[in-house]
């Protein structure tokens, strides 16, 4: 597949993720410094890595909270999470993959994890 494919699929897959006013924002409103990271983000992560077959999307959302859960990256662990919530995670597989991530990461990041997607969850009416 070439660039563009990667790009096209990777900005239908995460529109997909975390929805076309999102997407269209981060895009529309990048500068031309900016717009170069957005288009790499677009084309490699959410193009060649989450357009792979091998998971189905609710299974890479529910890796990605956890990844970004341990490493403490709020905001984008927000935004995954809303994209997990799009994907089918349920609010009781959250809680599990945060205590799993506790076990394994520490429990700050589990706290900060459930104070976070208490935000999320009530933001979203969720």
């Amino acid at each position: 597949m070439d660039t563009k494919d990667l790009f096209d699929q990777g900005l239908a897959t995460r529109k997909q993720v975390l929805g076309d006013e999102y997407v269209n924002n981060s895009i529309n409103n990048a500068d031309e410094f900016a717009l170069k990271l957005q288009e790499f983000i677009t084309t490699h992560a959410w193009g060649a890595i989450w357009g792979r077959e091998g998971l189905p999307l609710k299974t890479r959302s529910m890796i990605n909270i956890a990844l970004l859960a341990a490493l403490g990256r709020t905001h984008e662990f927000r935004l995954h999470l809303g994209g997990a919530l799009n994907n089918g995670v349920t609010k009781d597989e959250i809680a599990e993959i945060l205590i799993q991530v506790g076990g394994y990461a520490g429990f700050p990041c589990a706290v900060d994890g459930f104070r976070q997607a208490k935000e999320v969850f009530k933001e979203k009416g969720v």
